[in-house]
């Protein structure tokens, strides 16, 4: 496990879903998840579709040496890093579903998203991976 966890604990209205050491960028899965952080789930996933379909950019704000898109003002298109994060926030709308709750009211509560493990790779010139550990807690809201 990631050595960032979700501090608190988890109550009965409350999912979870984590995705390790993903082959995404950390930048750009830090924007994403602070754009879609407090959305209602159905709203993020149509976001990220959106930005998969290269139809919506995703602002950036911490890492801002990049172009300007109109509207947005620094942005991209994250499509592999979106692909990902709209699994994982999937899996967790499977987890909630599984729990019981109702999955029209729920909101996410908790993103983040760490550096993961570096793997080495071998060759003329060594490098190594990205990798991107990602947390999502959703809660159901009455």
């Amino acid at each position: 496990m990631s050595k960032y966890q979700y501090s608190t604990e988890l109550k009965e209205n409350m999912c979870k879903a984590v995705g390790l050491d993903m082959p995404i960028s950390s930048k750009t899965s830090v924007e994403i998840c602070n754009k879609i952080r407090g959305m209602k789930l159905e709203k993020a996933l149509v976001y990220l579709n959106q930005v998969i379909e290269l139809k919506q950019a995703v602002p950036f704000r911490r890492f801002t040496n990049i172009p300007h898109q109109v509207a947005t003002g620094p942005g991209r298109f994250p499509m592999k890093a979106s692909n990902h994060i709209h699994k994982i926030l999937k899996a967790a709308e499977a987890n909630a579903q599984f729990k019981g709750l109702s999955v029209n009211n729920l909101i996410i509560k908790h993103i983040s998203a760490q550096k993961g493990s570096k793997t080495i790779r071998y060759g003329r010139r060594r490098t190594q991976t990205k990798r991107t550990n990602i947390e999502v807690v959703l809660e159901e809201k009455k």
